[in-house]
C-alpha cells in the first residue's frame, strides 16, 4: 500500500486526498491523474524529461514542486528490451514445419520397408 508523502500514513492508491492531513494526492479529484510531487526543497523541473527537451507547457516551470506531466528522466534512459529479450521462440516450435515433414517421411519410409 502506497504511503502519503506529509503523514507517510498508510492510503488507498486510489486515494483523491489523504484521510489524515488531507493532502491532495491526485489532481483535480480526479482518482486516475497522479500527482507528482518533489522531495523536499527540490523542484519537479530539474529531473523532468520534458524539461530538458523543452517541450514543457506547465505554468510553473522550471520551479514547479508539483506536476501531473513529469517523466523522470532516469526512468526513460534506462534501455527497452529487444523482442529476443521478452520472448524467445522454442527451436522445436520455431521449426515444427521441418519436424513434421521429417516425421512424415520416416513414416512413409517405414511403412514402405515393412
Amino acid at each position: 500500500m502506497p504511503s502519503c508523502p506529509r503523514c507517510h500514513q498508510s492510503i488507498l492508491a486510489t486515494a483523491v486526498t489523504c484521510s489524515n492531513c488531507n493532502l491532495e494526492l491526485k489532481a483535480h479529484g480526479h482518482p486516475g491523474i497522479d500527482l507528482h510531487r518533489s522531495q523536499g526543497d527540490a523542484y519537479l523541473c530539474d529531473s523532468c524529461s520534458y524539461h530538458q527537451d523543452d517541450t514543457c507547457t506547465f505554468p510553473q516551470r522550471p520551479l514547479a514542486t508539483t506536476c501531473t506531466l513529469y517523466q523522470d528522466v532516469q526512468t526513460l534512459q534506462q534501455r527497452p528490451l529487444s523482442a529476443a529479450e521478452i520472448y524467445t521462440i522454442p527451436w522445436w516450435r520455431k521449426y515444427s514445419g521441418w519436424l513434421v515433414l521429417a516425421i512424415l517421411l520416416l513414416l512413409s519410409v517405414l511403412l514402405v520397408v515393412l
